[in-house]
């Protein structure tokens, strides 16, 4: 029998209560709690704990505060990566973030979903898709990044954008819904 972890990872519905599941989810917000309350001249203490936080963090990650991470077990950073402040990021499944990406503040990342049928959304189920953002992305302020959502390599999102679908590899897109607006290549 598969674990509510194995279900949530693999995008099947799982149950959000399941007590690993909140074990996780406590032991991650303990320590962005501690990484919010770093100075910003600590940079070694806070490249210590992104390396606890997250799957893997590359060289050269530089994230301000205040964070905010679901998991964190479920996250992969490449190398050279910015993330700006009121980062938000619900990585119930796989969350890829490539090398050399810019994210400015308030962006959201969310690969979770719940139930549209009220019952079985009361029983605390939830079902996840990946999120995948290739390397020299550029991703404007205020942008939210819906499940199963793939941002191709050499993209911009346009500042507020909500990325519903995949953008196609060195586009300039942006929008609610976003849409491609220009080819780079």
């Amino acid at each position: 029998m598969r674990t509510e972890r194995e279900k949530m990872v693999s995008g099947e519905w799982y149950w959000i209560n399941d007590p690993e599941l909140v074990e996780i989810r406590y032991k991650t917000r303990e320590t962005v709690d501690k990484f919010n309350a770093t100075s910003p001249r600590d940079a070694d203490l806070k490249d210590t704990l992104q390396q606890q936080i997250f799957a893997e963090v590359g060289t050269n990650v530089h994230i301000e505060k205040p964070l905010r991470v679901d998991y964190g077990v479920n996250t992969k950073m490449g190398n050279n990566v910015f993330i700006n402040f009121n980062f938000v990021l619900l990585d119930c499944c796989p969350v890829t973030i490539g090398n050399n990406v810019f994210i400015a503040p308030n962006v959201q990342m969310y690969t979770a979903t719940h139930p549209l049928d009220l019952e079985e959304r009361k029983a605390h189920q939830g079902q996840a898709a990946p999120i995948t953002i290739g390397n020299d992305v550029w991703i404007g302020g205020g942008c939210i990044i819906l499940p199963g959502v793939t941002i191709g390599d050499g993209c911009t999102i346009g500042a507020g954008s909500v990325v519903t679908k995949s953008i196609p590899p060195h586009t300039v897109a942006f929008g609610n819904p976003c849409k491609v607006q220009k080819q780079l290549r």
